[in-house]
């Protein structure tokens, strides 16, 4: 499905929006509140009648509830004591740190009452044309793949229905809305810049930062109310790269296609192919228009398989990362056959993802998407190369991280690290004795002497009590190839090359034990080198058969991320198989109600 008019150059901007920011976000600028389990939770504030303030409970150390009261009496205008109802659930949230309005708690607990302090307690929604935009840019926040309901929706509209059935309306309930309304502001803020959902609960080893920017929060809210339009201070609000937006105008479409129906799945059956009939090609047909993997369609329904609809099994193979041979086999059915539900679920769990690294522009930098095998160097909003990858199997996964590449090495040794030696190579050599000397595979000590591997009792060891290293020479049969990227982390995890070239023509690439093997390294080995590494002195490195480690001119910054739904550099929107299934959780999280006190 073509989306806009995406090209190569709109990508690399998007993947260049895909910075990280080092500067944890300030205490001042938390929005979420957090309780302790040992805390005992807040008591409701008692309802008071509407012509009275709340009274003082300070010498109480939790909080009661606000219950709205409806009246079916003529009330006397008494707005002028908004103030005080406001001022009453500030001194609340500043001895408790929560506040529960109804049902609903507050989120915005460290900000509200200095932003409510700094208006001397001053209602701040008195425009009902700001109130009406808030409220409208609420219902619209699914546009970005989020839930209304978790900017209080429901209970604003039961507010605002009880206020414009009197007259004059009720300070309490206005005083309630005003927080709401703020509260709400502050979430959609908040979660469009950074997510909804906390990335580090999901994986401890996060290690990616987004900043909400320097500026004041609560002077941020003020400047939002003032500002000339709530929806343009929202759109400015959300992250600008096309990446985003594209997902956001696949999300349009693919709910639009649900709307109409979505599209009927293609019963399994023989392989189908170019110049057969068969009944289910009607139904393959009809399938591929419904996401415009075809253009041209014949007049009334047909069972034989032509050439365009050839090239349009090939156009959606390419979008769901599967081989384009135009051949309908038992994979491409199955891909065909996923619902446009699951599709719409997988671009909202996306669009999070993207918010979680919305932060400063990177003009330099290596970004790999590990579901979608592929590694893209980006320069100057330019992709200047890009290369298939394998990565890491379903129990080695490749990790989610960001890191700096400052070397890379050529005719590299091989080190085994730890889990490989436990897991793979030790059986392996207790199988065949002769493992080691047909891999080039040398027996390490602590001083550095190579110890003949023949004079080890193997069967008494394990990768515990192993008190060797193993490290493979150098060569073309090297786990690294000739060339490694190295960009230092806990992880050690890197790019590298790889003897087992053939794994790139397949269509699910995860082989590795969690490194990056990538296609073409010499390619990115000289754009990283510039001016003097040309291929020919690549190559003579290369020949030399010499380990050479070569510093880059200055860091260049890997990220290596995690995308099942994106748009790809030949213009159309893609999506990939979970290979690790991280989807679900996320979008469990997702669906679930914000809970303000578990952030």
């Amino acid at each position: 499905m073509k989306i806009r008019s995406f090209q190569c150059n709109s990508l690399a901007g998007a993947l260049r929006a895909f910075s990280f920011s080092l500067l944890t976000v300030t205490a001042s600028a938390l929005l979420i509140m957090s309780c302790s389990s040992e805390e005992e939770q807040p008591k409701q504030i008692v309802d008071q009648p509407s012509d009275q303030v709340i009274p003082d409970q300070t010498e109480k150390e939790q909080p009661k509830q606000i219950v709205d009261q409806p009246s079916d009496q003529v009330i006397p205008d008494q707005t002028e004591k908004v103030p005080e109802y406001i001022k009453t659930a500030v001194d609340q949230i500043k001895r408790s740190k929560a506040l529960k309005i109804g049902n609903t708690w507050l989120a915005g607990v460290s900000i509200i009452p200095v932003f409510y302090e700094q208006r001397q307690f001053q209602p701040a929604w008195t425009d009902p044309v700001k109130i009406k935009d808030l409220i409208q840019t609420i219902e619209n926040i699914k546009k970005d793949g989020l839930l209304p309901d978790d900017y209080h929706r429901r209970p604003l509209q039961t507010l605002s229905q009880q206020i414009s059935g009197q007259s004059p309306p009720d300070p309490q309930l206005l005083a309630m809305r005003d927080l709401l309304l703020t509260d709400a502001l502050v979430l959609l803020g908040y979660h469009l810049q950074i997510g909804k959902v906390d990335p580090v609960r999901l994986d401890p080893n996060w290690n990616m930062s987004a900043g909400i920017g320097a500026k004041d929060p609560a002077t941020l809210i003020q400047e939002a109310i003032d500002s000339g339009s709530i929806y343009q201070f929202f759109a400015d609000l959300r992250p600008r790269d096309e990446y985003y937006h594209y997902l956001k105008a696949a999300l349009a479409q693919y709910r639009s296609i649900h709307d109409q129906g979505g599209w009927p799945p293609v019963p399994q059956g023989p392989t189908l192919k170019k110049g057969m009939e068969d009944k289910r090609i009607d139904i393959l047909r009809r399938r591929l228009i419904a996401t415009g993997d075809i253009v041209s369609t014949p007049d009334g329904p047909t069972t034989l398989f032509d050439e365009d609809l050839e090239k349009a099994v090939m156009h959606f193979q390419r979008r769901r990362g599967l081989k384009p041979d135009g051949i309908v086999g038992e994979n491409s059915i199955k891909a065909l056959n996923v619902s446009d539900e699951v599709i719409i679920d997988q671009i909202r769990i996306n669009l999070e993802r993207v918010r979680w690294v919305m932060g400063e522009d990177l003009d330099d930098f290596i970004f790999v998407n590990i579901p979608g095998f592929r590694v893209y160097y980006v320069r100057d909003e330019e992709i200047k190369w890009s290369a298939r990858a394998q990565v890491g199997k379903p129990f080695r996964q490749t990790p989610v991280f960001k890191a700096k590449m400052t070397y890379l090495e050529f005719n590299p040794t091989w080190t085994i690290p730890p889990t490989i030696l436990t897991k793979d190579i030790l059986p392996a050599v207790k199988r065949d004795p002769n493992y080691l000397k047909k891999r080039n595979i040398q027996v390490i000590d602590n001083k550095g002497k190579v110890i003949d591997s023949k004079s080890i009792n193997w069967s008494k060891y394990t990768g515990k009590n192993f008190p060797y290293q193993l490290r493979q020479d150098p060569g073309p049969n090297n786990a690294l190839g000739r060339v490694k990227f190295m960009f230092p982390n806990k992880h050690a995890v890197y790019l590298h090359d790889t003897p087992s070239k053939n794994l790139f023509a397949q269509e699910s690439r995860a082989f590795s034990s969690g490194c990056i093997r990538i296609e073409n390294p010499f390619e990115l080995a000289q754009l990283l080198l510039g001016k003097g590494w040309d291929d020919d002195r690549i190559q003579q490195a290369v020949k030399s058969k010499k380990t050479r480690a070569v510093n880059l001119a200055k860091p260049v910054p890997v990220i290596l991320f995690y995308l099942t739904a994106f748009p790809a550099m030949d213009g159309e929107f893609h999506s990939r198989k979970d290979i690790y299934d991280r989807d679900q959780t996320l979008l469990e999280d997702l669906n679930a109600e914000f809970q303000p006190n578990k952030k």
